[in-house]
């Protein structure tokens, strides 16, 4: 599923091909989306995008009286391409600009195209959303007092994104272990020093991500239909019984809520 570095990443990349433009004209060849596309999506056209924002892994199109929320689910993509580029099989909504088209495909429909009237912080799908990593409202204090008296796992923690937004399965991974911590280390047993080498790690992983060009594990490409890198240069995510890069030992493998756990038990402690 694309997490906040993929998300930021498309952000930025259409970005400057939308910002400040009119959307000509909208189609949709596929309305059943994880909840369908709604009547209000339709009426867009001549509206203006005045600003490209990011909230967790949500964009948001201000078009100044609303907002246009996308959301990529496990499968979307959006990219900009030519006016005269027909679509494929899973390309199911276009925003037509004068020289491009901003085209969402979702091989599986899981993703969102929704339109809110009302401040978007308010909406029921980003209300309840968590702190955002990378700003500066996220440091050590700030994660040492989220986690007390939680008696989770510090990586299901990480990926609550009640708690903190858009840090995905392999972020919460790749975090952990800069900040030499265990996975399975209850997150309400963690000291104040452990949350300011945790908040540092996350915040250099995923701009680290972000630099790369996300993380393409199955589906996810940019806005220019270039796949991420961030995967090939992992410390242990996908890694399981490879030589650590740091220590040599064997990088294990672990399941927590359903999901795939990679770490080093030497330097993860």
């Amino acid at each position: 599923m694309p997490e906040l570095p993929e998300i930021e990443v498309t952000r930025r990349g259409i970005e400057p091909h939308v910002l400040g433009r009119r959307i000509a004209s909208i189609t949709v060849r596929e309305p059943r989306l994880r909840w369908r596309v709604p009547a209000a999506v339709l009426a867009l056209a001549g509206r203006e995008v005045r600003e490209v924002k990011r909230r967790g892994k949500y964009l948001l199109l201000d078009c100044g009286d609303g907002h246009l929320i996308l959301h990529l689910g496990m499968s979307g993509s959006l990219r900009l391409v030519r006016p005269d580029e027909a679509p494929g099989k899973h390309d199911h909504v276009d925003l037509c600009f004068e020289q491009k088209i901003l085209r969402l495909r979702d091989p599986r429909r899981f993703g969102a195209l929704l339109w809110t009237d009302g401040p978007p912080e308010a909406h029921p799908l980003i209300r309840h959303l968590g702190v955002e990593p990378l700003s500066e409202a996220l440091d050590g204090p700030r994660l040492h007092a989220l986690t007390r008296a939680s008696r989770v796992q510090i990586k299901p923690f990480l990926m609550d994104g009640r708690r903190v937004v858009g840090v995905g399965n392999i972020y919460a991974a790749e975090s952990l272990f800069l900040a030499g911590i265990a996975p399975r280390k209850r997150a309400g047993r963690l000291s104040e020093q452990s949350c300011v080498r945790l908040v540092a790690a996350i915040k250099r992983t995923l701009r680290t991500a972000i630099r790369a060009g996300g993380s393409s594990l199955r589906d996810f490409v940019g806005s220019d239909g270039v796949y991420g890198c961030f995967q090939q240069r992992a410390w242990v995510y996908d890694r399981a019984g490879q030589a650590c890069r740091k220590c040599g030992g064997d990088i294990r493998r672990i399941v927590q809520g359903q999901r795939a756990t990679y770490y080093c038990p030497a330097c993860q402690r």
